[in-house]
């Protein structure tokens, strides 16, 4: 059954379990330190398709495709999906999952929506509203410029601070009992606003919302960083990774031994032209699933964070000078 722990925190006490998981990822992605990790890869940005958009959807249905088998599950098994993506309406998400003829639930949480659809997932498991969920979520580079940029043909320089959207999706089927990775406690994040304005440093304007989930989570839980073998962000990137330190050191906590950033491990910054990093949808959920989860399996990790960050801008608010709020929400996941 579900409890509250502390103020902000939900315990899972029947432990819904993660039983399959699926990456897919493009070709920028296939260049990184984690080439050999992913279940799928695309050379061609639109993988056969006639539009970048239509690549993204096709992205999501390989990675769900991917999950359902290593689950050993098939769609008519699948009682909810949860979805979601950076384009407008969450067309990639709707479009991609329609023929799968699952009860689906949109959501978007920006570049947090991997840890978003994690936790319905599993509060919809925990509940006995399902027996099997799915989560997914993606991005692609070439769209999401062209939405929140500039057409790729305009070749506009990125500013030193900017983030390189991921191409790639992850899933995660989630069941009530199994072998594989237990969600044990989730921390849903509040909406942080700091003012900043600059579409080209995400990783400053999520940085706070990070640290925030992070302090009350370690509050309701009674625990510390030392307590978990890895505390996981999703796209602060470089410069995001940096203030978050900082913010959290003012809170007391010091988590530079054990922290890493989905943003810095997807690319290797010396030898790939992705400035601050990664970002997007697709970045978060493809390490968790390509890497972290596996990880886990073969004993590396036994207790860790996965927190996805957000920045809850669009291309209207920013065309009227309005701030980046951001969300962070946390998961805390271990083998069962």
């Amino acid at each position: 059954m579900l409890h509250r722990i502390g103020k902000y925190t939900i315990g899972f006490e029947d432990t819904p379990v993660i039983t399959g998981f699926g990456s897919i990822a493009g070709k920028k992605e296939a260049k990184g330190p984690l080439k050999n990790n992913f279940d799928k890869i695309f050379y061609d940005p639109r993988a056969g398709q006639s539009t970048f958009e239509k690549a993204e959807s096709f992205f999501q249905q390989e990675a769900v495709e991917v999950a359902l088998n290593k689950s050993k599950k098939k769609a008519e098994d699948v009682d909810f999906i949860f979805a979601g993506d950076l384009l407008n309406q969450c067309i990639s998400s709707s479009y991609g999952l329609k023929d799968y003829n699952i009860p689906y639930l949109g959501q978007y949480g920006a570049c947090s929506t991997m840890a978003q659809g994690l936790i319905m997932a599993s509060v919809m498991v925990e509940s006995g509203g399902a027996n099997c969920a799915v989560c997914v979520t993606s991005s692609h580079f070439c769209s999401a410029e062209r939405q929140y940029r500039f057409p790729l043909e305009y070749g506009g320089q990125r500013t030193p601070t900017a983030q390189w959207t991921v191409t790639g999706s992850g899933s995660c089927v989630v069941e009530k009992s199994g072998k594989g990775i237990g969600v044990r406690r989730a921390t849903v994040g509040k909406i942080v606003d700091l003012g900043v304005s600059d579409l080209n440093n995400m990783g400053a304007a999520m940085a706070p919302a990070a640290a925030k989930t992070l302090c009350e989570f370690f509050k309701d839980t009674d625990t510390k960083p030392k307590d978990y073998d890895l505390i996981l962000t999703g796209d602060l990137g470089k410069v995001g990774s940096g203030c978050l330190y900082e913010l959290m050191s003012k809170e007391g906590y010091n988590i530079k031994n054990n922290h890493n950033d989905c943003g810095l491990m997807i690319f290797d910054l010396e030898r790939q032209d992705v400035h601050a990093g990664g970002s997007g949808c697709g970045c978060a959920g493809s390490v968790l699933c390509s890497t972290i989860l596996p990880e886990m399996l073969k004993g590396k990790y036994k207790n860790i964070l996965f927190m996805a960050t957000g920045a809850l801008m669009s291309p209207t608010s920013s065309m009227q000078g309005e701030t980046m709020p951001s969300v962070a929400h946390l998961v805390n996941l271990s083998p069962v």
